[in-house]
């Protein structure tokens, strides 16, 4: 059995995760182009390939044929197999153990497969259509050419689990094949089976047996062994990074650390080889990188999977050593001189100068050499302007040698190499094992054809490399991927041959061919023998400059037998320098601008600034001299002399402009807006339109996220895991962590102590004083740890405080804390978050809840976060389920918004780049090669602002160094304060990264403004995160002025509270830390920002600070417009698009600077900025402002900037401040419509003075802080990083939306989709959570190994929001609706109505107790009078019972009101008392044993016992259940342990314990499994009791579900639609039953039957809590008494009740119902004789012979004591006990629905229709008969008895029972029994009678005795239209009524619901 092949096993599936992620683009019918190499060359090899597949197919016909063919000519007797063991499943398709293994029927379940095995496709000849499932073993099965199988089988059931089947005769016998032939695996074992997209498991490709020669020529032709590199052994600081064997990232040969994250090309992590070896797909396991055979064969040759090495496999025989993780199979597909290689390529680690270690982003690539060595040129950085970078392609690297300074070499492009080779592995899913991964020569032509499709601008991403070789194998491959059962081919689309790999020959010629056509950008050099001698090649060429315009230089060494081997050489300047530069991390390159700085280096670039000034030759330095900067560091003043001491001429303009004009600048310039505001402050009313204040609300956004963030957190308290217990809590306490940012941690701590929070959650009761606010917010700087040690020691001391640490910004610092020892000791914040937010302590803590809080979460979205996808909450938007979240007057700008503005065609695109400065920045670049970009960029932007201001201050000659783009903002910044009264203006964001180079822009521009005079025109602040807000004293008066602020030692500490001051905010800081920013944000200048090294967090964060609302309200008046006496020709423009690198440079050279003049050029487009809103040649003009470059749009009623007190995050202290809205982002209408204004008035002539020195004077049009509510700002963006954000993908998605996440995290595989457009964010959350992990350095890469087996923290949210729309006033917002539901979880709802119909009749004409007595005295008792009337407020609508001598009293009654639907009872909210009742959403460690909530107590530990008991009334035998848990057995009496139950056990009359409470406790409910009080034992006060609930049949189940741990009394079927008269009376039947089984079984024990303990205690589902009234007399009688009350147990009053003298003498006693406004009257009486409700004592001894009426659903109470009375037997109520009853609005009477038995019926029923006339076609009714009846009484009883409406004095005479006719018509109730205690009726004439079901008692001279008014009516109600003609006869009713056929009726039910009947007659 079995073929002879032994071989190796085939190559692992890749993760099964992937194929839901591809198969949408498989099944594609758009097919990907392939490269044109594929399409000229190698479409001749088609036809063979081809030819191929129909040779396989047909080869696969011919056995499926010979099979049958056997099958048919066999003999018909079946095989002689053994015979199947007695009493065994013989069932075709079902194994022996009767388990289905049909495909059909167990594809959706989940299979366990050991590792190893496959699931395989059995064919049964008696299921010809049906395949069996099975386990088999893979090494006994073919690889894809049908060898290498061992001999023999071993297989598993997947039906039974039965396991160890080591021969297919014994299996297929198992799983009943009933073969005809001898069972052979080749012949059965037809089919691999694997998992759809849906996770069904399918048919897959059928399993080669037979391998066609034609293939096995081929296969062996194909064999290859190529070398591998394996990975090096780590050491050092390496080692600390370096992934773990298997795991993702762990490439060969480089440390996971070492794989960095950039936006450029080869400086982005790689994606790793392998996915986790954890992912299994159908039982394969994912095993380590095997090295693929190499592509460089004949035409005709398809390489296979894996390269056959000689003694390689396993054994021919089985042998129990050897198993698919064996050494022989691991190392199956490496090559012999794999080791040897790679130790010899490590040797070159050493030729590489290591870089200090920081952090894994910063690691230095070791370079990998082999070969001889090449040495670097010196000088080579001179003679390029740039350092090379060299990427280590395919094969061997030599050593480099000499100047290794000047060259840069990274492994990451091999890495990227080696990652597409896991493509392949996808394709196993598929069943196609022959796919191959993309050939080494096919990988490296692919990556030349893209260099060569790249503009001289662009840079090379890796993301578009990665899915270029994932198009092109997709398209090569397309093919074998469509074979797959999942992806069909179409029936008229004949698929296409594999292409034939290129080979190695033409590798060099096909590259050259492809690089010939790019004008000289890519060179190739071709190699004989080695890389070495092309390095040097190129390095000659270098030297000698015959590679000026050439950016990549390809290296190839091929040869027909050996694998290749290729380097990629970046040798443009630009790409160079952004490559090289993206190399670095954060705190290198840090490090080498401070480095830059200190040594001087940028003195070049100062003496080159000289050449280009006015007047140049004159080069003083004056930058030394303190009156310049006031620095007392020598080493900052060499920075300044060496940055701008050769602009000499520029200080020299500075000083002589000073000079002439220090007389009247400050009065011509800054005095109007101080002026203004100042003199329209003392004349009275400002009128500046921006100060229009809006109340602080709470916007719906946020309150739908708050709702949302309260849902989880319910969630998680409602999960089965209970890590959290809500109901344990009492209240809230809170602390927020923000980044070390003062500003972010003054503004965090403002908008707290704005919000109300503190007060609310009870942590400040004084609202003047915020002393405790900084103990809710903390800023993690060095002084954290202290603080939040604090904060857990009182979650520690509080675990009844639910504590909420919020961690905002919460994407910043994911550094792990174990490797924080690794950075610099400089920045001790690194690793603080996980240090402290990640410890033991709070994620071991039951009562702290994580909320992190981020506009960018992608980072804590991978493979290892700690938040569940279920506990996340995305911000609502506005196109789906967020319609209203809101005001339609708002419009949120955002990313997409800023990007549709460059889209949109109108003339201002929010999103501009400034080409002048791009291009001087680059041919500075170019000239000075040693200097870091951001150096150059930071000095010449600095330079433009500075020439900028210069020229609008008056010296027109400086506008020719400045761009257009830096003019424009400068010029509105000087002059948008005069375009207000009250002097605002606008605020200009320059952000400079670096904070050495901030120090330095802000000291340069400190610098030109004083000597410009313009110290009061602006402010210039430095934006340091780690300090305050610096303001001068003259714009801090301003904006005190501005605010109304009188506090003298105020200062502004947020930037949002410099709303309208015109400023520069220079804004430091490698990344933003969470700041917001005013409304009178207008510019935002990002040129200066790390454009080499973005990942997509980074890239939106920095372009989160211009997110904003903006309002669409119309204006409220129009602006008034002003123009320039200059044409428009005349205006400067800016060319966005034109190609000015090459003019840029020239004019550098030549050093002329007439050639820059901004207004010489012509702008193409329009994305630099306005063309109307620049400055004009013409010295003393007036050029158009902001006003005509951004017209006034609608005005903006609630600004986005400032603060509500729920309101965005983002929001400012000062509390006039207007609050921003908090919205969503809007969809409707993206691009911000603003139509471009002109110019259209004359401008008035400015002042001689302002004239004369060229000030630019404009007309006071309209306030810029009022333009601001409308206009979002501009965003000024380098170059590279516009053009990544503007360009979309196919789906629209922007380019940077592809980037890697997040710089801590790396991507899991080169083979994933790209996001979509159309992915919400939940999605995205899902694909970044399948695609990335953490790298080492992130905080979450430890998490899997925490021992769960997902990972997920249970108490930890995630709160995702864009930036600027408000999470900070959600998140409070969300503590504050915490803090109200647990304070709603600790009270309740209970009823609070004072009783009715009392009035001054109830003043007793003497008394039968004392206010002292603590119990009834039982003979004054006995004298006291019976109360009739009922006072519980529930029944408010019932019937009024009247007695002898209440009846004449009863005349008020006629006030009550009619029949309308009862208005809602009156409730009051409760405080829960630690003696309540509760449901089951209460747990506490006291009560869990109680509950049975722990594991001890499961389901299965409660036993189900028959109870049966007869009862002459029903007729037959009563058959109950109990259902009794294992705790609460002792209760019972068995016959034997877990036998038939006897009797359940009562106390003696005597007892006298203190621990115990005697009287069993009955809980009848029904639809209240949830919110039933059942939970007793804090109520009991810990006391040991007996509480049995009683259920109906139907909700036995799930009754048992909520409370495993409770007695459980099941009533029979039939009464599963009974009311609660048929519980009360089972409960009764059943206690007395019970009585006397206990009397006859202690009778034994000698004890007396009257000491056996007679009492049960019937209480409702909805007791809550219960009073006691204790009350204070001065006197034995007196009058003057006071009372007080208070909360007591349950066990208090039991016990009370319990040891009352002559107990047994009572029927009933009960409590008085709870009610707020009691009165003196209501205490007086301690005892009452009187209807008790809710909460009863029943004797069921006394009250043997009265029965509840079974058959009720209301009023059943009111009844029964009124039968109970009538015996003669006491009730008594003990007025000072009070029970309080909890609303419960499900469940109970609610339970019961009367809807018509029609289905398609959909009218409501109402009352009237409850009853019909017999025989009629009146529509039936779903409903019991005696609900009907008795819903029909309450509201149309009238109709019955129209002489008793409102006619209290003559009552109805009701007999034996109580029924409610509604509360106008009162009833008189008799009993027909003998010696029965009645009314004397003898002086009352009744209105009415009526006879319910009247048995033998009542006769016609019982009735005689009554007296009735003429006219009045009678209603006999019988079960049944005969019983009533008998009554009526039997009674002589006939003889003083009249009936009539017409007065007959029905309840309207169906015959066989058994209607009651009535008749209705007129009294004679």
């Amino acid at each position: 059995m079995g073929n002879s092949y032994a071989g190796q096993p085939k190559s692992t599936r890749f993760e099964e995760v992937l194929h839901s992620s591809i198969e949408a683009s498989l099944r594609s019918s758009s097919l990907v182009p392939r490269p044109i190499f594929s399409q000229l060359y190698l479409e001749a090899e088609q036809q063979l390939s081809s030819l191929e597949g129909g040779n396989q197919a047909d080869n696969e016909e011919e056995e499926e044929e010979g099979e049958s063919g056997l099958e048919r000519n066999g003999p018909s007797n079946p095989y002689p197999l053994a015979p199947p063991p007695e009493g065994c499943c013989t069932t075709d398709g079902f194994c022996q153990a009767g388990k289905d293994l049909r495909l059909v029927s167990v594809s959706s379940e989940p299979l366990e497969v050991p590792t190893g095995f496959l699931l395989v496709g059995v064919k049964s000849p008696s299921l010809p259509d049906q395949l069996l499932v099975c386990a088999v073993d893979k090494r006994f099965l073919p690889d894809d050419s049908g060898h290498n199988a061992l001999l023999g089988f071993s297989g598993n059931c997947v039906g039974c689990g039965r396991t160890g089947f080591c021969y297919f005769t014994e299996f297929s016998s198992h799983i009943n094949l009933k073969l005809s032939t001898q069972p052979k695996k080749q012949k059965h074992l037809k089919y691999y089976l694997v998992r759809d997209a849906q996770g069904a498991l399918t048919q897959g490709p059928a399993i080669c047996w037979k391998g066609a020669e034609f293939r096995s020529r081929q296969a062996s032709a194909s064999v290859s062994s190529g070398p591998v590199l394996l990975p090096l052994e780590g050491s050092g600081p390496l080692t600390a990074f370096s992934s773990e064997p298997g795991a993702p990232g762990s490439n060969p040969g480089i440390p996971t650390g070492a794989q960095r994250a950039g936006s450029a090309l080869f400086s982005e992590q790689s994606p790793p080889a392998a996915a986790p070896s954890a992912v299994v797909f159908n039982g394969r396991d994912s095993p380590r990188h095997q090295q693929m055979a190499r592509s460089n064969l004949v035409a005709l040759a398809r390489p296979s999977a894996l390269g056959i090495l000689s003694n390689s496999g396993p054994p021919k025989k089985r042998h129990k050593g050897w198993s698919p993780e064996s050494p022989w199979a691991a190392d199956a597909g490496y090559a012999q001189g794999s080791v040897n290689r790679a130790k010899y390529e490590g040797v070159g680690v050493a030729c590489v100068p290591q870089a200090s270690m920081v952090g894994p982003a910063s690691v230095t690539f070791p370079v990998v050499g082999s070969g001889e060595p090449v040495s670097v040129p010196d000088n080579l950085l001179k003679i390029c302007k740039a350092k090379p970078v060299i990427f280590k392609g395919h094969g061997n690297f030599p050593y480099l040698c000499g100047n290794l300074n000047d060259v840069v070499v990274s492994p990451l492009l091999y890495t990227c190499y080696q990652n597409s080779q896991s493509i392949s592995r996808a394709c196993e899913q598929y069943g196609s094992s022959a796919v191959q991964p993309i050939s080494e020569e096919m990988q490296l032509l692919l990556t030349v054809y893209y260099l060569v499709q790249l503009a001289a601008d662009q840079v090379p991403l890796m993301e578009e490399l990665e899915q270029i070789f994932l198009r092109s194998w997709r398209e090569s491959h397309l093919a074998e991927v469509r074979q797959c059962p999942q992806a069909p081919l179409q029936p008229y689309l004949p698929a296409p041959g594999p292409a034939v790999p290129v080979t190695s020959a033409q590798l060099p010629w096909l590259a050259g061919l492809a690089a010939s056509s790019c004008n000289e950008s890519v060179h190739v050099i071709e190699c004989a023998y080695s890389l070495a001698e092309g390095l040097a090649e190129m390095f000659r060429l270098l030297v000698e400059g015959k590679l000026a315009k050439t950016n990549y230089v390809v290296i190839i060494r091929a040869c027909r037998n050996a694998a290749i081997d290729s380097c990629i050489a970046v040798t443009g300047k630009y790409q160079a320098r952004i490559l090289s530069e993206s190399l670095l991390s954060p705190a290198e390159y840090q490090r080498e601008v401070h480095c830059e700085l200190a040594t001087g280096k940028v003195d070049s670039l100062g003496a080159f600034f000289s050449t280009l000034c006015p007047g140049a030759g004159t080069a003083l330095d004056k930058g030394a001299g303190p009156e310049r900067f006031a620095d007392s560091t020598a080493q900052k003043t060499h920075f300044r002399c060496s940055l701008f001491g050769a602009e000499g001429d520029i200080d020299i303009l500075l000083d002589k402009f000073h000079q002439e004009n220090q007389g009247h600048i400050s009065s011509s310039l800054t005095s109007m807006s101080v002026t203004n505001a100042a003199g329209l402050e003392v004349g009275g009313t400002p009128v500046c339109a921006s100060e229009c204040r809006e109340p602080r609300s709470v916007w719906p956004a946020q309150l739908a996220v708050a709702q949302k963030l309260l849902s989880h957190v319910c969630s998680i308290a409602d999960s089965s895991t209970r890590n959290l217990d809500l109901g344990s809590f009492e209240k809230v306490d809170f602390l927020v962590c923000v980044p070390p940012s003062e500003v972010t941690f003054q503004q965090t701590m403002a908008h707290v102590w704005r919000s109300g929070v503190l007060q609310e959650l009870g942590l400040e009761p004084e609202p003047a004083a915020g002393q405790r606010l900084e103990r809710r917010v903390l800023k993690l700087d060095a002084e954290a740890p202290a603080t939040f040690t604090a904060f857990l020691q009182r979650s520690r001391r509080s675990p009844n405080t639910l504590f909420v640490l919020v961690h905002d910004h919460a994407h910043w610092d994911l550094v792990s804390s174990a490797v924080h020892s690794l950075y610099s000791q400089s920045d001790p914040c690194v690793g603080l978050v996980d240090k402290l937010l990640n410890c033991r302590e709070v994620k071991e803590a039951p009562n702290i809840v994580t909320l992190h809080v981020t506009s960018f979460p992608y980072a804590l979205q991978t493979q290892h976060t700690l938040v569940s996808p279920y506990n996340e909450v995305h911000w609502p938007v506005p196109y789906s389920d967020g319609v209203g979240l809101y005001p339609e007057s708002k419009k949120y700008f955002g990313l997409s918004e800023f990007i549709e503005s460059t889209l949109s065609g109108h003339s201002l695109p929010l999103l501009r780049y400034d080409s002048s400065f791009e291009g001087m920045v680059t041919a500075l670049g170019k000239r000075f090669p040693r200097l870091h970009s951001a150096v150059i960029r930071t000095l010449v932007l600095v330079q433009h602002y500075a020439a900028a201001l210069m020229a609008v201050r008056g010296l027109p000659q400086m506008k020719n160094h400045t761009s257009v783009e830096t003019l424009e903002i400068t010029q509105n910044l000087l002059n948008a304060p005069k375009q207000c009264p009250r002097g605002h203006g606008l605020m200009v964001l320059l952000r400079v990264p670096c904070s050495p180079l901030a120090t330095v822009a802000y000291e340069r521009l400190a610098h030109v403004r004083a000597r410009l005079a313009l110290e009061e025109a602006f402010e210039i602040i430095l934006g340091d995160p780690g300090a305050s807000i610096t303001v001068g004293k003259h714009f801090v008066k301003q904006l005190k002025l501005w605010q109304k602020i009188e506090d003298a030692e105020w200062r502004p500490q947020t930037y949002l509270e410099l709303e309208g001051l015109p400023c520069i905010l220079i804004f430091s800081g490698t990344d933003p830390h969470g700041e917001s920013l005013p409304r009178s944000l207008r510019y935002c200048d990002l040129r200066l920002i790390n454009a080499s090294c973005l990942a997509r967090s980074a890239l939106e964060q920095e372009l989160g600070l211009a997110a904003y609302f903006v309002s669409s309200e119309a204006p409220e008046e129009q602006a008034v417009r002003s123009e320039a006496p200059d044409s428009d020709g005349e205006k400067p423009s800016s060319s966005d698009n034109e190609d000015e690198e090459a003019g840029t440079e020239a004019c550098f050279e030549a050093a002329s600077p007439e050639r820059r003049s901004p207004v010489r050029r012509e702008r193409s487009c329009s994305h630099d900025s306005a063309s109307s809103s620049l400055s004009s040649r013409v010295s003393g003009s007036v050029p158009c402002s902001e006003t005509s470059a951004q017209p006034p749009g609608p005005m903006q009623g609630e600004p986005a900037r400032s603060s509500p007190p729920y309101g965005p995050a983002e929001e400012a202290r000062a509390p006039v401040e207007k609050p921003r809205p908090d919205g969503v982002p809007w969809a409707g209408q993206r691009s911000l419509q603003v139509p471009a204004a002109s110019c259209s008035q004359p401008a008035s002539s400015p002042s001689p003075g302002a004239a004369s020195a060229g000030t630019l004077v404009l007309q006071a049009s309209q306030c810029s802080l009022a333009k601001a509510c409308r206009q979002p700002p501009v965003v000024f963006l380098p170059k590279l990083v516009y053009d990544m954000v503007t360009a979309t993908d196919s789906s629209g998605l922007p380019k940077a939306a592809s980037l890697l996440p997040a710089p801590s995290v790396m991507w899991t595989s080169s083979f994933r989709p790209l996001l979509n457009k159309t992915m919400t964010s939940t999605e995205q959350s899902l694909y970044y959570r399948r695609w990335t992990v953490p790298r080492p350095s992130h905080m979450d890469y430890g998490n899997r190994a925490e021992g769960r087996v997902d990972g997920f923290h249970p108490r930890r949210l995630l709160l995702s929001g864009p930036p600027q729309i408000g999470k900070t006033g959600a998140y409070l917002q969300f503590l504050s609706n915490l803090s109200r539901m647990l304070l709603r979880l600790t009270e309740v709802d209970v009823y609070d109505e004072p009783e009715i119909n009392s009035g001054p009749w109830e003043e007793p004409e003497w008394r039968y107790t004392q206010l002292s007595d603590p119990w009834p005295d039982l003979e004054l008792f006995r004298k006291m009078p019976f109360d009739y009337i009922i006072h519980d407020p529930k029944y408010e609508d019932a019937s009024l019972i009247c007695s002898h001598h209440q009846g004449i009293k009863s005349k008020d009654r006629g006030t009550r009101r009619s029949e309308d639907p009862p208005a809602r009872r009156q409730t009051a909210r409760m405080r829960l008392s630690k003696y309540a009742a509760h449901s089951t959403y209460h747990h506490c460690e006291q009560c869990q044993h109680y509950l049975g909530s722990h594991l001890h107590y499961q389901l299965y530990e409660s036993t189900l016992h028959a109870f049966a008991f007869s009862y002459s009334m029903l007729g037959e035998e009563v058959q109950l259940h109990f259902i009794i848990p294992k705790s609460k057995e002792h209760h019972f009496v068995f016959s034997q342990p877990g036998g038939q139950l006897e009797s359940m056990r009562l106390p003696l009359v005597t007892d006298t314990s203190q621990e115990c409470i005697k009287s069993p406790t009955f809980t009848p409910t029904t639809g209240r499994h949830e919110h039933g009080l059942f939970n007793l034992y804090h109520a009991m006060d810990g006391a040991s009791h007996l509480h049995v609930l009683v259920v109906k049949e139907y909700e036995m189940a799930i009754y048992k579900k909520y409370w495993p741990n409770h007695i459980m009394l099941v009533l029979p079927s039939t009464f599963n639609s009974a009311g609660v008269g048929a519980a009360h009376f089972l409960i009764k039947e059943l206690s007395y039953h019970n009585l006397e089984l206990e009397r006859s079984r202690q009778e034994e024990l000698g004890i007396k039957p009257q000491d056996i303990w007679p009492f049960i205690v019937i209480a409702d589902d909805s007791c809550v809590m219960w009073n006691v009234v204790d009350v204070d007399c001065s006197g034995e009688r007196s009058r003057e008494f006071s009372w007080s009350e208070r909360n007591v147990s349950l066990k208090h009053i039991m016990q009370h009740i319990e040891a009352s003298p002559n107990i047994t003498h009572y029927a009933l006693i009960g409590l008085r119902k709870w009610g707020s406004r009691t009165r003196g009257c209501d205490v007086r009486e301690p005892f009452s004789r009187c209807h008790v409700h809710d909460f009863i004592l029943l004797n069921v001894d006394l009250t043997q012979n009265v029965q509840y009426n079974q058959n009720r659903f209301t009023c059943d109470d009111v009844d029964f004591n009124l039968r109970v009375h009538s015996a003669g037997l006491l009730l008594c109520r003990f007025n000072r006990f009070r029970v309080m009853k909890k609303q419960i609005a499900v469940g109970g009477q609610r339970a019961f629905h009367i809807t018509s038995k029609v289905s398609d019926s959909s009218a409501a029923v109402v009352p009237a229709q409850y009853i019909c006339a017999p025989d009629s076609k009146h529509t039936f009714l779903a409903a019991p008969a005696q609900l009907l009846l008795e819903k029909f009484l309450q509201h149309h009883s009238h109709r019955f008895f129209p002489l008793s409406l409102k006619n209290h004095s003559h009552p109805v005479l009701s007999v034996d029972c109580y029924l409610n006719l509604g509360p106008q018509i009162s009833v008189c109730y008799v009993s027909s029994r003998p010696h029965s205690m009645n009314v004397s009726c003898s002086d009352l004439r009744f209105s009415g009678l009526l006879l319910y079901l009247c048995d033998s008692f009542v006769g016609a001279a019982f009735l005689k005795q009554f007296h009735f008014l003429k006219g009045a009516t009678l209603c006999v109600i019988c079960q049944d239209r005969n019983s009533l003609r008998q009554t009526v006869v039997r009674l002589e009713l006939e003889d003083e009524w009249q009936f009539r056929l017409r007065d007959e009726f029905q309840t309207a039910n169906a015959k066989e619901d058994r209607p009651l009947f009535f008749l209705t007659g007129r009294h004679i």
